[in-house]
């Protein structure tokens, strides 16, 4: 399906319809009450993501199918494992390989995966949490048929009392606690030492309200992405003020704390970078150190006892002079930013859901009535990169989405801040994909896009008109606007 810039024209009319659904805001009372409008579901059909962008080399073919490997591999802490042949896990851990958090409807996606390889059914979290002769218990908000989430603490909690430091780390769901291969063996005494690490208390954090969870990102298109200009990103912003200021959408970027340039990666635009992205996840999710976080991790404000540190550090690192023996010279980390780099975004259908005059008048309502492209940017340019065509000098990016920070306001409010983004700003989600994606919003609390749109009208949101806007279509309009949705 071609898709076309936004157009001021279409605009002028809308902030004159915004006005009038303002006037009559009461006619349909609390926004959602009357939808009659059902979320088509996971978009049926052939798996439309995954692939390698086109038009590469042959060197760069060789490097995605060796990045596609690596974040399919699962770790064990000394690598030695069956089926989990690299080391480095924990001893804090929220999985233990890149494609159990990132595989719906194929790698790089989000988590559990319903259609594709590696993972096909149950959160893979459930079978994480015991992997190995592991101890750990589930958390109350992993389930089987639920989406794979890390939890963050708002507050800092001292003593079992909740302070009003701001805490906003993560706080990894499981130890490598009883796992066969979690002990050390002391030198010439040949003592036994076992790692010992107890569970956060999230029961606990639950009774405080001190609690809130994230999902996976999509990394789909990720070079792409990397290649917009924080120039085009700003031009952007500035554009169709008019219609921005009826629908009372603000946004501003996340920037880089060392050199101000846009970030534009993670739920809260928090990373700069793919490689960044990477090396973060690495030691966060899975415990592995790198050269870019070499440190072992534990939990925010807790110092790992030394029973439990296995490795030298880092664990994973390039190889300046790779023996005859090594698969590849670069890190595990260089591997997985490059894999996303080149791994292409996913492909729209033209029918599914719906029929083609459904998904085409959905579009037309997207992008003008409701006003969802005012944020959700069809079409940014990259400009000239490794993995833009370099004969055209830009390429179209359809990643819907400003990749600025948006106030959701309090009904999606996490409570964290990320940079310049505050505890209710999130980035906006880039759409592409979204047909065959299982769970939604930040902390993957609903699979239903009529219950996402419900709450992107908030108080204080950002969105509320425009969720107004939805909600005062006709069944069949927001119906189509649904069926193109699900065609992303």
């Amino acid at each position: 399906m071609a898709l076309s810039c936004m157009q001021s024209a279409p605009h002028a009319r809308v902030a004159g319809s915004v006005r009038r659904v303002l006037l009559l805001g009461l006619a349909f009372g609390s926004i959602g009450l009357h939808a009659q409008a059902v979320d088509p579901g996971v978009r049926a059909g052939s798996i439309d993501a995954g692939g390698p962008l086109p038009g590469m080399s042959a060197g760069q073919s060789k490097t995605f199918a060796l990045g596609l490997a690596t974040f399919a591999t699962a770790r064990s802490i000394n690598g030695g494992l069956p089926n989990q042949p690299q080391e480095g896990l924990g001893p804090r851990f929220n999985s233990n390989s890149c494609s159990s958090c990132h595989s719906q409807p194929a790698v790089g996606g989000t988590s559990p995966s319903t259609t594709a390889f590696p993972f096909v059914g149950p959160n893979p979290q459930v079978a994480v949490a015991n992997l190995s002769g592991a101890t750990n218990q589930i958390p109350y908000f992993i389930h089987a048929d639920g989406p794979v989430r890390e939890a963050r603490f708002r507050f800092v909690v001292r003593n079992g009392f909740l302070t009003s430091k701001p805490d906003g780390g993560v706080h990894d769901l499981f130890t490598v606690t009883g796992r066969v291969d979690a002990t050390n063996v002391q030198g010439a005494t040949g003592s036994v030492q076992t790692c010992g690490l107890s569970q956060p208390d999230f029961d606990h954090a639950r009774r405080q309200n001190n609690i809130s969870f994230r999902i996976p990102t999509p990394v789909f298109g990720g070079g792409l992405i990397e290649s917009i200009s924080d120039k085009t990103i700003l031009d952007n912003l500035a554009a169709n003020a008019s219609a921005k200021q009826a629908f009372r959408i603000s946004g501003r970027p996340n920037r880089n704390g060392n050199d101000g340039t846009i970030t534009r990666f993670g739920w809260k635009a928090q990373n700069a970078t793919l490689l960044l992205f990477a090396g973060e996840a690495y030691n966060v999710e899975m415990g592995v150190t790198n050269e870019l976080f070499a440190l072992e991790r534990g939990n925010p404000g807790e110092m790992l006892p030394v029973d439990c540190l296995f490795n030298a550090t880092p664990e994973d690192t390039s190889h300046v002079d790779p023996g005859p023996d090594a698969t590849s010279p670069y890190s595990d980390i260089q591997l997985f930013a490059t894999f996303m780099e080149l791994l292409a975004p996913p492909a729209a259908s033209t029918t599914l859901p719906g029929g083609a005059a459904s998904i085409q008048h959905g579009e037309v309502l997207f992008r003008g009535t409701v006003g969802c492209a005012l944020c959700h940017t069809p079409t940014l340019m990259a400009s000239p990169s490794p993995y833009v065509n370099q004969g055209s000098g830009t390429a179209a990016v359809n990643l819907f989405s400003d990749l600025l920070l948006h106030d959701m306001g309090d009904t999606l409010a996490d409570g964290v801040s990320q940079g310049l983004a505050g505890p209710s700003e999130f980035r906006t989600a880039p759409l592409w994909g979204l047909g065959q994606r299982v769970f939604f919003l930040h902390d993957g609390r609903t699979s239903d896009l009529v219950h996402v749109i419900r709450l992107h009208g908030g108080s204080e949101s950002e969105a509320r008109v425009s969720a107004e806007q939805f909600f005062g279509l006709s069944d069949s309009d927001k119906q189509d606007v649904l069926n193109f949705l699900r065609s992303l």
